[in-house]
């Protein structure tokens, strides 16, 4: 059995999150106040639940990173950036953001997708990610087109420990484009791990791969320690 969370309850340690039927499901229960998201991240721990579910708290095991010096970019993708990127220097319809469009961003990663439904981004995640937003902790990368949002990326950031969230596109690799701009940003800051949670084949397309979480959590430990960064600017992306 897992344990429930009234609202002030901490978390129990992750070593007690389980290990068959649902492998990494810690707790349940307690809210998702900005200040309870704060203190899962920096425990290693992330909310992920359907609709018709308690909240549901997780440290999987092993866990899904990506590296900012191994992020993986295709040909066709690099086609693409080199034109964003020509777009962008030259006041062209293509243009990359950080952070104007926070909640736009969240409500289209919600949005249901070509093949199922919305995802599980509900009006209480929305509305707890966006206060994190406001106090600093959560950003987006957004990719514009004719001054239409056709792509983005968002997650939480503490320290130099960047973790993702969701990603969406409307036009092809839009998403990838807008990961690709974050991964050059955050290295650039010293970023050098993003936290991926879930283990897919897309993830790993992208250069992401599991590690024991033993080893992520000193990493996050390490990371969260570091100074925030102070100014989020879009730069050129690594691989242009």
């Amino acid at each position: 059995m897992i344990p429930w969370l009234e609202a002030n309850t901490p978390f129990p340690d992750v070593s007690e999150a389980l290990t068959t039927d649902a492998p990494g499901l810690l707790a349940a229960g307690a809210d998702l106040s900005p200040q309870r998201l704060l203190q899962a991240y920096r425990n290693g721990i992330f909310p992920w639940f359907s609709e018709g579910q308690p909240i549901l708290w997780w440290s999987t095991d092993p866990r899904m990173v990506l590296y900012t010096d191994r992020f993986k970019v295709s040909d066709s993708l690099k086609k693409t950036l080199r034109k964003v990127e020509r777009s962008r220097i030259k006041g062209g319809p293509w243009v990359v953001r950080f952070d104007s469009a926070f909640e736009s961003v969240m409500r289209s990663c919600a949005a249901p997708r070509k093949d199922g439904p919305g995802t599980w981004i509900s009006e209480d995640i929305i509305a707890g990610y966006t206060g994190l937003h406001r106090m600093g902790y959560a950003h987006s990368a957004e990719v514009w087109l004719d001054g239409e949002l056709v792509g983005g990326a968002y997650g939480v950031c503490i320290g130099r420990m960047f973790y993702g969230e969701s990603m969406f596109a409307r036009v092809s690799d839009a998403s990838k484009v807008a990961l690709a701009y974050l991964v050059a940003f955050l290295r650039s800051q010293g970023v050098r791990m993003l936290d991926c949670q879930q283990e897919t084949g897309h993830l790993a397309s992208l250069g992401a791969f599991p590690i024991p979480r033993k080893a992520f959590l000193e990493h996050v430990r390490e990371a969260i320690a570091e100074p925030a960064i102070e100014r989020w600017e879009v730069a050129s992306p690594l691989t242009t």
